[in-house]
């Protein structure tokens, strides 16, 4: 449940990064309501991440959430055409991803 938990929190901290970008451009009302998904998200992550650590080691767990955080950052940004996808930032993100999964597998 810990696994789950650290995933849908990596998960919140690409919710986060998005909306913050996202605020930073609008205004008025646009701006509140995506200024307020920001901290409700970063809250919720912070929480799970929280939550994981008390059975899942601190580097692991940590490893695994920003990992998970960049590598669905950088989809978002790739899918909103924010970013290029590369063939060397595709490679690496395809890393990142292999690295985390590699976490889980060799976690004690």
């Amino acid at each position: 449940m810990s696994w789950l938990i650290l995933i849908l929190s990596g998960s919140l901290e690409a919710v986060w990064a998005a909306a913050l970008h996202r605020a930073l451009q609008a205004s008025g009302r646009r701006r509140l309501a995506l200024a307020l998904l920001f901290l409700l998200s970063v809250l919720a992550s912070m929480a799970g991440l929280a939550i994981a650590m008390q059975s899942i080691p601190t580097g692991t767990a940590y490893a695994v959430w920003v990992g998970v955080g960049v590598v669905l950052t950088s989809t978002y940004a790739i899918m909103s055409k924010a970013e290029r996808p590369t063939a060397g930032r595709l490679l690496l993100l395809s890393g990142i991803a292999a690295c985390v999964v590699g976490l889980k597998v060799v976690a004690r």
